[in-house]
């Protein structure tokens, strides 16, 4: 969440930038008209618990019985007066709350003003997209012939949006996790953490409560299936107070994933570009404010090494301030390119949170100069999404005899050269 204090400044700079969030400035007045009110409340509360303590006082050390009992109707109409204010000051707090905990993270200086997706920025090309002397076939045609996916019977164990990958579709997905793990293996702590988290895992890491649609639900319980290893990673140290010393952190997950999809319906229905469970190594950092912008830029290298060494297409885009993560101050998306649908597809986000989640998850730093317990910076990057790695692989590297090429990087892990 943003500083309420920065909130409170209320400022054009901050409308501007609110409003090129997609956030509705009405709901922005409404936080400030509240914040007023809970800022008035609470000095009159302040007020009434002094006078209730001093006439507490005053009448345990009463001279008579008259003035005692003239004190105490006095302690409890202040006493109702205090429990009225502290009435109203919870329901309008309740307002406050909701408000505040859906404002989003605001852009830095150097984030492209836009809607949606259409007005992200090209950075570069890494390399030209994949050519073909003949028609290559899309990646769910491909792996079902040679046997490596079951859409269908994954369709009658769950539903639709779920896959099963087998013989070499699974032998496939194991060398990629491992791939990508190996890559950043030097410099990041790897962790295997579990699948479910609570609500306040979830609230931390800045998913709860504007997603809540968005993830599955243990029935019955406060336990939640993670979307992302972004949720347990940024948690690890929620409600800490870390040494500057100890920062950077760098860990890194490679987990199952589950999404609802809300509002997808229609969308990439065939094949394995979209489903409720996906595999995904996920890197996080924390690190010191002073360097979270230099550590994004790295962050993003980490990410481009396994598309660089699996020499496929790709292309870094900077994501328009309309279309970022409500977390994030600054996304680099990593897309890379599927020959069936002739176009770039995400694989990769990267995104520095600044010190937004780190406030939610209350997770500070204490400054070896000023001697202040400050927030850390936070940063999470996809690297990279399996499933859609799968995809481009066997989609880049099929060849005309139906059989797909193993990438040079990926030949050791999978342990032959040609999925025939």
């Amino acid at each position: 969440m943003l500083d309420k204090n920065l909130l409170k400044t209320n400022s054009k700079e901050i409308r501007e930038q609110l409003k090129s969030r997609s956030f509705n400035l009405d709901w922005y007045d409404e936080f400030l008209r509240l914040e007023k009110q809970l800022s008035t409340l609470l000095k009159t509360i302040e007020k009434l618990n002094e006078q209730k303590n001093l006439n507490a006082k005053k009448a345990a050390t009463a001279e008579s019985d008259a003035q005692r009992k003239k004190l105490i109707q006095e302690g409890g109409l202040l006493r109702a007066e205090l429990e009225k204010n502290e009435a109203k000051y919870n329901e309008i707090k309740e307002e406050f709350d909701y408000i505040y905990q859906r404002i989003p993270n605001l852009p830095t200086e150097d984030v492209p003003i836009g809607k949606d997706e259409k007005e992200n920025v090209e950075m570069f090309k890494s390399r030209k997209p994949t050519f073909f002397d003949f028609k290559p076939l899309p990646h769910y045609e491909l792996a079902t012939k040679l046997e490596m996916i079951g859409l269908d019977v994954a369709s009658k164990i769950t539903g639709s949006r779920f896959s099963i990958y087998k013989k070499d579709g699974a032998r496939l997905m194991r060398a990629i996790q491992q791939f990508c793990l190996d890559v950043n293996a030097d410099k990041y702590e790897e962790y295997l953490p579990p699948v479910i988290v609570n609500k306040d895992s979830y609230y931390g890491s800045g998913q709860f409560p504007k997603f809540v649609e968005d993830v599955f639900k243990l029935e019955g319980t406060n336990y939640y299936l993670a979307s992302t290893a972004e949720v347990q990673l940024v948690n690890l140290h929620r409600n800490e107070i870390l040494k500057e010393a100890d920062l950077p952190k760098y860990y890194t997950a490679s987990t199952a994933c589950f999404r609802s999809e809300a509002g997808s319906a229609g969308k990439d229905t065939k094949g394995l570009i979209r489903q409720h469970q996906f595999y995904k190594t996920e890197l996080v950092k924390i690190v010191h404010p002073s360097t979270s912008k230099q550590e994004h830029e790295a962050m993003a290298k980490d990410a481009e090494k396994i598309l660089e060494l699996l020499e496929l297409p790709y292309r870094r885009m900077v994501l328009c301030t309309g279309d970022m993560g409500f977390s994030a101050t600054k996304t680099y998306d990593l897309e890379v390119w599927i020959p069936s649908e002739n176009k770039y597809r995400e694989i990769s986000s990267i995104s520095n949170c600044g010190d937004f989640q780190a406030r939610r998850a209350n997770i500070k730093f204490k400054d070896a100069i000023s001697r202040k317990n400050l927030y850390v910076h936070t940063l999470n990057a996809s690297a990279l999404a399996h499933d859609r790695l799968f995809v481009a692989i066997v989609e880049n590297y099929q060849q005309k005899d139906g059989s797909i090429k193993i990438p040079k990087a990926l030949v050791k892990y999978f342990g032959k050269e040609y999925i025939k």
